[in-house]
């Protein structure tokens, strides 16, 4: 998500000062990239420190960064890993700082993302501002009340860009297994998907409305969504999955 991130604000020409990454190529300037905290100059001193690990490193990328905490707020973009365990683990590096987490989704790399947002009270309302400032440069925003909301958050827009291109693979298998060319059943899978994304997108229209403004009676779509709107079938096994992710979300925090 860091690369996605990354990408992101390079197209929306916002450049991180400094990039802590031991497996990082060196980019263009103006990016500095370190491969230890060593290498980060003497006096740096952020507004943002953005954690972008997978959460079983949390305590260790805390760690890492302690030292430009001070005076700074971590912005957290992983899943699970809750405000104040961040702060526990930064105060045990000897240093403090208070937390926004954001749960971006992929495509942020190309400005079109949407990320759910969460600020602990205390952070104040520049911070806030800035920090909604540099998640929308990657795409839309939502904040939620409650840091839990963030597990259903990832559950079902963080993961979400799988769901779809699962969606976009079973079309393109289930054309090729019926006799279509592999190139064409792609052709016709990516340009489906992709296409109704963007009508979705540029429509005031909410979704159900478009699904029934394209569903004719007795047609081909409506004889496909009798066999997937069924109560066991394609809205029974979305909810369990996002039911599942959300539940993952939460046992990281623990």
């Amino acid at each position: 998500m860091g690369g996605a991130l990354w990408s992101g604000w390079e197209r929306s020409d916002i450049a991180p000062s400094v990039i802590l990454d031991r497996h990082c190529a060196s980019p263009a300037p103006p990016h500095r990239v370190a491969r230890t905290p060593e290498e980060i100059p003497a006096g740096f001193r952020p507004e943002f420190v953005v954690l972008a690990v997978k959460p079983g490193g949390a305590e260790q990328a805390v760690a890492a960064v302690a030292p430009w905490l001070e005076g700074a707020t971590l912005l957290s973009v992983m899943a699970g890993r809750r405000c104040g365990g961040l702060r526990a683990a930064a105060r045990a590096a000897g240093h403090d700082a208070p937390v926004i987490r954001a749960m971006p989704n992929m495509p942020s790399s190309i400005g079109r993302g949407v990320t759910g947002v969460y600020a602990e009270p205390e952070i104040g309302l520049v911070r806030t501002m800035q920090a909604e400032a540099l998640m929308r440069a990657v795409g839309q925003v939502a904040w939620v009340e409650r840091e839990e909301q963030l597990d259903l958050v990832t559950a079902l827009s963080g993961s979400g860009p799988a769901y779809v291109y699962l969606l976009a693979e079973l079309l393109e298998q289930i054309g090729v297994t019926h006799g279509l060319p592999p190139d064409t059943a792609r052709l016709l899978a990516r340009g489906t998907v992709a296409g109704a994304g963007a009508v979705l997108d540029a429509s005031a229209t909410d979704a159900a409305t478009l699904r029934r403004n394209v569903t004719s009676p007795n047609g081909t779509t409506a004889a496909a969504l009798n066999v997937l709107m069924q109560p066991d079938a394609w809205p029974d096994s979305l909810a369990r999955a996002i039911a599942a992710a959300t539940a993952r979300a939460a046992e990281l925090a623990r």
